[in-house]
Formats: C-alpha cells, sequence, structure tokens
C-alpha cells in the first residue's frame, strides 16, 4: 500500500485563497478597463479622465465634459451658432470614447488622452467661452452608436460639398465602417470662397521626401497625375513618376505625408507639373469624412437642432446619453 497522506486543511485554503484574491484583483482591472469600452453602456456618472497637456508636458485630471470645452473651442471657430458647437461636442465626445476604448495614449504619456491634434483632437483651453461651455452642457453624456457600440466620430472643417466614405477620404485600411455614409453638404451656402478654395506648389524634391515617408521610392518625381477619382470626386488613385521608377498612391496618403495644411483635401480640381516642379488646386479641407464643421454651421443656420446636424452627417447612428 500507498503511504498515506495526511490531510492539513491549510495546505489548501491558502492556496484557494490566493487565488479568490487574485481573482478579485483581476476583476477590479477588468471593471476599470471595462470602463472604456466598445460597448456603450450607460455609466453612474461622468467620467474622471487624465490628459496630457502638450504645451506644459503636464499630466492633468478631469472630467470628460471639461475636457470637451477644450476640443470644441480648439476644433471650431468663435462666435458660430450654439447648436453647431453642440454637433461638434456629441461627434467629439464619442471620438472621445471611442478613443479611449482602443487605448487612448496610454503607451505615449500614461494617460487616457492628449491635447496634441496629431495624436487625438485639437485643444484649447483658453479660447473656451461660455457659448461654448452651455452648448457642451446642453448635450451631456450624447454619444453616436452603431448597433451598441461607439462609432468613430471623424469630422473635418470643409468636405467640399459632399462628405467621403472612410476608404476615400482617410484611406482607411479595414472594412468600410457601416455608418459611414457619403452625404451631400449645404457648406456652400455659408463658407466663404478663400476658405473653400486652395492652392499649392511642392517641389519635385518635396514629393519625394513624401513618398519615401510612405515607402513609394521613385527617386526625384518627374510627373504627377491623377487616375481615379471616387463618386465624391476625391483623387483616389495618383501615378508618380520618378528617376527611378514609377509608382500608385491613394491621394490621402500623399496627402499626410507631404503637408495636410498646404494639400488641403484630396479634391484635385487641377495637377499642373510645371518646371519649378507640381502646382495643386482644391476644394475643401480635410479628410471630409464624417461631420462637417462649416456644413454644421450652415445647418444651424437653417435652425436644425444638435441631433439633426448629427444625423444629416450619420444618418445610420443612434445618439443616446451615457450619462
Amino acid at each position: 500500500m500507498g503511504k498515506k497522506v495526511r490531510f492539513w486543511p491549510g495546505r489548501l485554503l491558502f492556496p484557494a485563497l490566493l487565488g479568490v484574491l487574485l481573482l478579485t484583483h483581476l476583476a477590479c482591472l477588468g471593471s476599470e478597463r471595462q470602463m472604456f469600452g466598445f460597448v456603450a453602456r450607460k455609466m453612474d456618472r461622468e467620467p474622471q479622465i487624465t490628459v496630457y497637456i502638450k504645451e506644459t508636458k503636464q499630466k492633468k485630471r478631469m472630467g470628460l465634459e471639461e475636457y470637451l470645452a477644450g476640443v470644441v473651442a480648439g476644433e471650431m471657430r468663435p462666435g458660430w451658432p450654439i447648436e453647431a458647437y453642440a454637433a461638434q461636442a456629441i461627434v467629439a465626445r464619442t471620438f472621445t470614447m471611442d478613443f479611449l476604448a482602443r487605448g487612448g495614449t496610454r503607451k505615449l504619456h500614461g494617460t487616457d488622452i492628449s491635447t496634441d491634434e496629431k495624436e487625438a483632437q485639437a485643444y484649447n483651453q483658453r479660447a473656451v467661452t461660455p457659448l461654448i461651455r452651455r452648448a457642451v452642457a446642453m448635450t451631456k453624456g450624447k454619444v453616436m452608436t452603431y448597433k451598441g457600440r461607439f462609432v468613430r466620430g471623424w469630422f473635418s472643417a470643409s468636405c467640399g460639398g459632399r462628405t467621403a466614405l472612410a476608404k476615400e477620404g482617410l484611406a482607411f485600411k479595414e472594412r468600410e465602417p457601416a455608418y459611414i455614409s457619403s452625404v451631400s453638404c449645404p457648406e456652400a451656402q455659408v463658407i466663404p470662397a478663400e476658405e473653400q478654395y486652395w492652392e499649392a506648389g511642392f517641389s519635385p524634391t518635396e514629393l519625394a521626401a513624401a513618398l519615401k515617408k510612405i515607402n513609394k521610392d521613385v527617386g526625384n518625381v518627374q510627373k504627377l497625375e491623377v487616375i481615379r477619382k471616387s463618386r465624391s470626386g476625391r483623387a483616389v488613385a495618383l501615378h508618380v513618376t520618378g528617376a527611378k521608377g514609377r509608382t500608385r498612391v491613394h491621394g490621402a496618403d500623399l496627402r499626410m505625408a507631404l503637408d495636410p495644411t498646404k494639400m488641403r483635401s484630396i479634391i484635385l480640381l487641377a495637377v499642373e507639373n510645371t518646371p519649378q516642379g507640381f502646382r495643386m488646386k482644391g476644394r475643401g479641407f480635410g479628410h471630409g469624412v464624417g461631420l462637417c464643421q462649416w456644413g454644421a454651421y450652415a445647418l444651424a443656420k437653417k435652425g436644425q437642432s444638435p441631433e439633426e446636424i448629427v444625423k444629416h452627417y450619420y444618418p445610420k447612428v443612434q445618439i443616446m446619453d451615457i450619462w
């Protein structure tokens, strides 16, 4: 017969207790992570978030609605209708919740989000006005959802008269989101001509350097031509010929690599090859996906509510209160 093993309750109790404590700890961590999940759930209160302030390089804790006031002030101009500000607040709040669910800027700064517009959204706390605070307050907790999940709250300054699908305006590499639509926009009724149209020149070396950034090195650029436009009029394919060969590039990829403040959109009305380089003429400012800010201004002037403005650009979403 084998040796009789004596049973000590403590032998099993201690590891079991450790297991219970570990599971409890993991559950707590899980609940914290799920606070910013992709599924839109009703919260008991407005969440507090940590924000990396680009200018001071400091980390600040604040309510999400307080952060949004700075975003609306940073993203839109002063003196616009409150309904336009409020529509922007709904979209920016949605963008923020989706951004946090994707991890935010934790790997970059150890915070939920950053005030660097290259990392998240524009932010200007000094430009916050009482009207902007009222606009944020009147939409408190309102977000866009699709089938119960947060959507990506995309927006741009000027869509050029028609918004874009994600694959058009952003060269989106994933499947086209079902909630994104290409819709007509009334921005032309309010936008000044100097804001709607633009011209920019680029040297062959500037274009070559931009293409190199996106691994399309063709050497010194000799020729640039649009070969395909999307239904919304965007240059989704260009041929670039250089000293080392020829390549094809999506307009949105070229724009971001080149200079998105100079090549303001990919609605290219003309591309001229000159001895000095290349001259582009275009319409719009930004990627054109989702909410158009100048269009929101026009719709607000017509008396539409913030929710109606949002639904114009995102007709397939639902708007819900999550706190």
